[in-house]
């Protein structure tokens, strides 16, 4: 069996491998490396309290965006 490319696969197709093939770490490291790339996510420091997220305003946005059905998906 030959490996994927692993540059050639969206980050996407990535989680969707290293979920599916948990035991290769090759395909793990290529998926963390290719998050730290992107860096698409929002750093925060750790929370105290639910009161804590009216803080992080973009945080919230993100979450809500990401949670809502997309191309007609429900």
């Amino acid at each position: 069996m030959s490996k994927p490319n692993f540059h050639a696969m969206s980050q996407k197709e990535l989680h969707d491998y290293v979920l599916a093939h948990r035991e290769d770490q090759e395909g793990f490291y290529a998926y963390v490396d290719k998050l730290h790339v992107e860096g698409n996510w929002i750093e925060m420091p750790p929370l105290q309290s639910e009161q804590d997220l009216e803080n992080y305003p973009k945080f919230i946005e993100r979450i809500r965006s990401s949670s809502e059905p997309r191309d007609g998906a429900v």
